[in-house]
């Protein structure tokens, strides 16, 4: 398993070239429902960031599929 050092990078890396090569998939991190924890004590450790990690790559997946189904770009 990754490190939490490591998913933040990655997480950093994939949602900066969202904003710079697909802003219009940007826009809708903020509507993602697992950016934000809803509980008071939310639980930030590993699996936290790796479910929104993968919560990513399927946003982007999903958008290539759907705009670009021969594009390999992640």
């Amino acid at each position: 398993m990754k490190q939490l050092r490591e998913l933040k990078q990655e997480i950093n890396s994939l949602t900066l070239k969202m904003k710079q090569e697909y802003p219009e998939l940007y826009a809708y991190l903020d509507e993602n429902p697992i950016t934000l924890p809803n509980n008071q004590n939310p639980d930030l450790g590993v699996s936290t960031y790796s479910e929104y990690l993968d919560s990513l790559k399927q946003l982007l997946k999903r958008h290539f599929e759907n705009h670009d189904p021969h594009s390999e770009r992640m």
